[in-house]
């Protein structure tokens, strides 16, 4: 039997939301073991003088714990 758990990261970028939640999965395997899934939880973008800068996303990452 397998037990789970969920932790949320946040994670951005300037080019594009789905480059934002590319990052944040690729930096949760670096310190999480066995990242079996994710969730995007919220999206958010920053705006200086009427632009976006940066995209920024929730995440909530499902990993396995060992035994």
């Amino acid at each position: 039997m397998s037990i789970a758990r969920v932790t949320e990261i946040i994670s951005s970028s300037p080019k594009s939301f789905e480059d934002a939640v590319s990052t944040g999965i690729e930096r949760a395997n670096k310190t999480l073991k066995n990242v079996k899934g994710a969730w995007v939880q919220d999206q958010k973008v920053v705006i200086e003088e009427g632009k976006i800068v940066e995209y920024r996303v929730g995440l909530q990452i499902t990993f396995v714990l060992n035994d």
